[in-house]
């Protein structure tokens, strides 16, 4: 039985915009409002607006809610401060990523955690399960909140002319209350761009005033409305990882070459530990791949799933590839045999439909903004 796609509270908007919806975890979302290629530039060089209300918002609160967390995740969250963000994953017990998250303290007492749309479920069922002696609660906060991103050179002064929250003082990974064109919200400072920006999370009723608000403040700086196709292009340009490609259950965070999440040192067990431990042995003496970056010479353009070959040999697997408006060549991340991983290496190419194309492998990211 198929269910109806859910829609934002963005929805009437995008589609009065001219959007190119598209279905998405379950989600109607738009891909592209015009140029995807227009839409990725105006990200990095003045500003773009995103409707991420599809992200899975859970709430964790109680006595013990920092020692669920760090019981249920492989970070150390009970030491994030106030007002501060973690990067993070939840992992299954053996070792294999079911989400990677940002996990922000909202108070001594209070976290959201924020998973990606396709697994909020997920992520919901885990955390649900894993309370179990602790006293905190678990919220499935989805329908509590719409979220909408500014990112890119422009977002802060967009931002500052419509907030008396302190921007200046609001470090990368931090977030705070505060009020934007009148409408409560919290304000963080995190992306999946590679530029500064922001993230909104407002209750669905005022999403719209917000976004009109956005738009209009954002205009004489060239801010545009931009779709979940040129946030790809964006995050694999900053060597961003993206569930279901770079990270699967198959993978343990050191197989994705992201072991430093993982806080061996903190306080009490957590899920996954005992095979954690034996993956950061197996990735320090001989890791069977790594992820790297590689850089068409040709310009065909390589797809999740191509296999990277050596000689003709299959040494490697794209896991994301697109075109680059940055570099204005196919890119593509892919975990290879550690021999062919050094950036450099030569003779490697893409297996694209029965060719070979000529790839150069390079370090990640492909693009790194300037501060």
């Amino acid at each position: 039985m198929s269910t109806a796609p859910r829609r934002t509270a963005l929805d009437a908007l995008h589609r009065s915009l001219g959007a190119t919806m598209t279905d998405f975890a379950g989600w109607d979302m738009p891909l592209r409002y015009a140029s995807e290629r227009d839409e990725h530039t105006a990200v990095r060089t003045r500003a773009g607006l995103f409707d991420l209300s599809h992200m899975g918002e859970i709430t964790v609160t109680g006595a013990q809610a920092a020692a669920l967390l760090d019981h249920a995740l492989v970070g150390n969250i009970g030491g994030v401060g106030v007002g501060r963000a973690r990067y993070t994953m939840i992992c299954r017990e053996d070792g294999g990523i079911l989400d990677d998250l940002i996990v922000y303290r909202l108070a001594e007492r209070e976290y959201m955690v924020v998973a990606n749309a396709s697994n909020a479920q997920v992520v919901l069922d885990a955390l649900t399960e894993r309370a179990a002696g602790f006293d905190a609660e678990v919220r499935d906060d989805r329908e509590a909140y719409a979220l909408i991103a500014v990112q890119g050179p422009e977002s802060p002064g967009i931002l500052k002319s419509l907030t008396d929250a302190d921007l200046d003082g609001l470090k990368y990974y931090a977030g705070l209350p505060g009020t934007v064109a009148g409408v409560p919200a919290l304000i963080a400072r995190t992306g999946y761009t590679g530029e500064d920006g922001f993230e909104l999370f407002t209750a669905p009723e005022h999403a719209e005033r917000l976004w009109r608000a956005l738009t209009e403040a954002g205009a004489p700086v060239g801010l545009i409305p931009c779709g979940l196709s040129c946030r790809d292009t964006l995050r694999l340009e900053a060597g961003m990882p993206l569930y279901g490609h770079e990270l699967t259950t198959a993978l343990t965070p050191f197989d994705a070459g992201l072991g430093r999440v993982v806080k061996f040192e903190k306080e009490g067990d957590f899920v996954g530990r005992e095979a954690l431990e034996a993956a950061a042995e197996r990735a320090a003496t001989a890791p069977p791949r790594r992820l790297v970056g590689l850089v068409a010479q040709g310009r065909r353009v390589p797809r999740a799933g191509m296999s990277v070959v050596a000689g003709g040999t299959v040494v490697g697997e794209v896991t994301s590839g697109a075109p680059s408006p940055t570099l204005g060549k196919p890119i593509a991340m892919a975990y290879v045999d550690a021999a062919y991983a050094e950036p450099g290496t030569g003779g490697v190419g893409v297996d694209i439909r029965g060719t070979h194309e000529p790839y150069d492998v390079v370090a990640l990211p492909f693009y790194k903004r300037q501060k």
